[in-house]
């Protein structure tokens, strides 16, 4: 690949740039192209009939496995409609590993099952053995009284600290729904959700490239995270607004010597290898079987990132970590 390509926002058809890209050059592919439903995009028609949709689909994702690197991931985001006749395509020619379901509940469309899902095919390249890292989020607890929400019985204190093993299905991360945070974009992804699967896909300097940036949210997660992005898009003034926040964007969400995902200042996703590197940053509930009620908590003083609140943020940290620490001997003090 050409040296000047990596960390490039790059406006065109993506079927044309992806073409002029030598095979078994990127590490992660991640495509949320549109779904075809009308949707309000500045320069797409997303309204196609659907034998002209899908053979247009077709060509890009051909494209996204020519080329992924032996051993590299693609990753597409949509919805089940769509995803079933793409699994028909990416058979022949790539290997099944995961259909993801993100828990993102959608409005009724009547006559049928509430749609309550998006899904994320992960698809890897036949000549390689796919390079995948376990991933942890935080335990899911009780909104109100701290308490994990699932009964582990007497086997608390085999719980990791952190929270467990990913699964497939993914219902700790959230739409972006408020306005205020929002783009003019009509389908704007969170920017921890790409962190979650280039964090599971890639290391540091990998390659990561999306055909449909849009207002460039993979290659926000991409730099914040140390690796390398190639983002193509259509439209002149998304392609300038994701200039513009990718060059505000700083390569610093980590932990120490390892690099993590955060939402609200506290690590949402961490790979299980770095847990050995990590533990040292975080307040671990004691003894083991605290963790019912204690979460384990990023140190305040770790975590330096600039945000509005920061100051408060710390301080509460600081307090949860005083609070932990006199709950130690006493594991029936919160109940």
């Amino acid at each position: 690949m050409n040296p000047d390509i990596p960390n490039s926002i790059i406006q065109g058809d993506c079927i044309d740039v992806l073409k002029s890209f030598p095979s078994d050059s990127i590490d992660v592919a991640f495509a949320d192209p549109p779904f075809n439903l009308n949707k309000g995009y500045r320069s797409t028609n997303d309204a196609l009939k659907t034998q002209k949709y899908l053979e247009w689909c077709e060509q890009w994702l051909i494209e996204l496995v020519r080329l992924t690197k032996p051993g590299g991931s693609v990753f597409v985001h949509n919805i089940p409609k769509w995803l079933t006749h793409f699994s028909a395509i990416l058979n022949p020619i790539a290997d099944f590993k995961h259909w993801i379901a993100w828990d993102a509940a959608t409005n009724p469309m009547g006559k049928t099952l509430q749609p309550a899902h998006y899904g994320i095919l992960c698809y890897s390249k036949k000549s390689g053995k796919q390079k995948f890292y376990e991933i942890r989020h935080p335990h899911k607890r009780c909104r109100k009284c701290g308490y994990l929400m699932k009964d582990y019985g007497g086997k608390k204190r085999l719980l990791h600290p952190f929270g467990p093993l990913l699964s497939d299905i993914w219902t700790d991360i959230h739409r972006i729904r408020h306005k205020k945070y929002r783009d003019d974009h009509p389908c704007q992804l969170p920017v921890h959700l790409l962190e979650r699967i280039i964090l599971m896909s890639s290391d540091e300097g990998d390659v990561v490239l999306d055909p449909f940036l849009g207002t460039g949210t993979t290659a926000i997660a991409a730099k914040k995270l140390g690796r390398k992005y190639i983002g193509i898009e259509l439209d002149e003034e998304y392609v300038r607004v994701s200039r513009s926040k990718v060059d505000e964007t700083a390569s610093d969400s980590k932990l120490g010597e390892a690099w993590v995902s955060f939402f609200l200042n506290e690590p949402i996703t961490i790979r299980n290898i770095d847990w050995e590197i990590l533990k040292k940053h975080f307040a671990i509930p004691s003894p083991a079987e605290a963790v019912d009620y204690c979460k384990c908590m990023a140190r305040g003083s770790i975590h330096k990132r600039k945000t509005v609140n920061n100051k408060l943020v710390q301080q509460e940290k600081l307090e949860f970590e005083k609070e932990l620490e006199s709950l130690a001997g006493s594991p029936h003090k919160n109940s």
